[in-house]
């Protein structure tokens, strides 16, 4: 479903440049979730804002759905892919109803029957059609994220680009989101890339992950790999154990 062949991107402020990511390349199955996990400015989220369209200045080669993308894309192609923030209140407009943000994509694009499909997606993210009349600060930081969540998917896309979808949420509501995820790429067959710091997060949706350093793929891992510990990296390996926490060690051991 993606193909990304020695994606680079790097960013200019006056004679300085910035080498953000160096040349990765990897491939994403259909209905796969490839996981991009790293410490903060390691070029994650710069790699899906290269994939979204959303970062013009990138040099390498990729495919959605074996067509060749350029940095020019026609309307289909950005259908076709869609994002889903980090931030649930900032990536909705505050003056305008949930009915009004879903209509939008659908304006855009030239569809019709456009009540029908806002009620539909609502129901698919597990909300009521009243909701449509709310504003996001009428809403919970869940219920804000399912919204941007069925936002992302009134245009029917074949792929999700998750940058850190429950970072911004209550550790209580991070799994009814992970799990809503799960059930939606499963009954819609959807293709996710998902960027995390959280590797429990990764371990619990992902098929495969690659762990981001510098810029660069240091290794890519399998969830298996990643929940028997068994990975080749030492960068990995200390991403997992600070995913458990402190875990405090007789003196001596």
């Amino acid at each position: 479903m993606i193909s990304v062949s020695n994606l680079a991107v790097s960013f200019s402020s006056g004679r300085a440049v910035k080498h953000v990511v160096k040349g990765i390349s990897f491939n994403v199955n259909p209905g796969e979730t490839f996981g991009l996990v790293g410490e903060s400015g390691c070029g994650k989220s710069t790699v899906l804002g290269a994939l979204a369209g959303r970062v013009k200045n990138w040099t390498g080669a990729f495919e959605i759905d074996g067509e060749a993308i350029v940095k020019k894309r026609s309307r289909q192609q950005l259908a076709k892919q869609q994002m889903v923030f980090q931030d649930p209140f900032g990536s909705l407009h505050p003056r305008h109803t949930v009915g009004r943000t879903l209509l939008e994509p659908l304006e855009i694009h030239g569809h019709d029957q456009r009540q029908e499909r806002v009620e539909a997606v609502l129901r698919d993210v597990g909300l009521p059609a009243r909701f449509r009349h709310r504003f996001p600060h009428q809403l919970s930081g869940g219920q804000r994220q399912r919204v941007a969540i069925a936002r992302a998917l009134i245009l029917k896309p074949r792929i999700l680009l998750l940058d850190e979808p429950t970072s911004a949420l209550d550790v209580s509501i991070q799994a009814e989101i992970l799990n809503l995820l799960k059930d939606l790429r499963e009954r819609e067959n959807l293709t996710y890339i998902l960027v995390s710091h959280d590797m429990a997060v990764v371990a619990h949706l992902c098929n495969r992950v690659a762990v981001m350093q510098d810029g660069v793929f240091v290794e890519i891992a399998t969830r298996e790999q990643l929940l028997a510990g068994k990975v080749a990296h030492k960068y990995t390996q200390t991403l997992l154990d600070g995913s458990r926490g402190y875990v405090p060690t007789r003196k001596g051991r």
